[in-house]
């Protein structure tokens, strides 16, 4: 009795290993009970033919089991699969669009960068004939007011003389009213 005690702790020791253990040894641990599940019904104590029937129903149960098990992660794996097969086939088809605008974006940008470099060759030519015009312009503008100051000048000559012709004038009023005066 100790003995069926101590193999259950056993069995259970083992169990928990084996679920705390990676997912790529399913197939391993999955044998390695149906071994351990066997090795139990084997040392159950009796070796009559019923027995033996229902090791080999056991045995029967846990192959159909593990059959069912691994089509189970065949499936599994071939939706995965299929699934990242679409995937990819998705990302390669954003992909090749986005190469395809990107092409474009860059034709077209060649076309632009072309058409501004033909407009800065052109511009030069326009640009120094309007400097032309401007400093033509300009010119004209103070020669205008040059010729304006000179004028300005003039009459500011002018302007003084005449002012100190009255102020003689002024000076001989006010000597000939003093000598009247007198």
């Amino acid at each position: 009795m100790s003995s069926l005690l101590s193999q259950h702790k056993d069995q259970l020791r083992l169990r928990k290993s084996i679920s705390e253990s990676s997912p790529a040894s399913s197939a391993a641990t999955t044998k390695s009970l149906r071994h351990e599940r066997l090795s139990r019904l084997n040392s159950s104590g009796s070796t009559d033919g019923s027995n033996n029937t229902s090791t080999n129903h056991a045995e029967s149960y846990f192959k159909r089991r593990e059959n069912r098990l691994s089509a189970r992660k065949k499936a599994e794996e071939e939706t995965a699969n299929n699934d990242y097969k679409k995937m990819y086939e998705k990302a390669l088809a954003t992909n090749q669009r986005l190469k395809s605008r990107l092409e474009t974006s860059k034709q077209e940008l060649t076309v632009i960068q072309d058409q501004l470099q033909r407009a800065q060759k052109e511009r030069p030519g326009d640009s120094s004939s309007n400097m032309l015009e401007a400093e033509k312009k300009e010119s004209w503008s103070l020669k205008k007011r040059i010729s304006d100051m000179e004028e300005q000048l003039k009459a500011k000559a002018e302007l003084k003389m005449e002012n100190q012709r009255l102020k003689d004038e002024n000076g001989a009023l006010i000597r000939v009213i003093t000598k009247l005066s007198k």
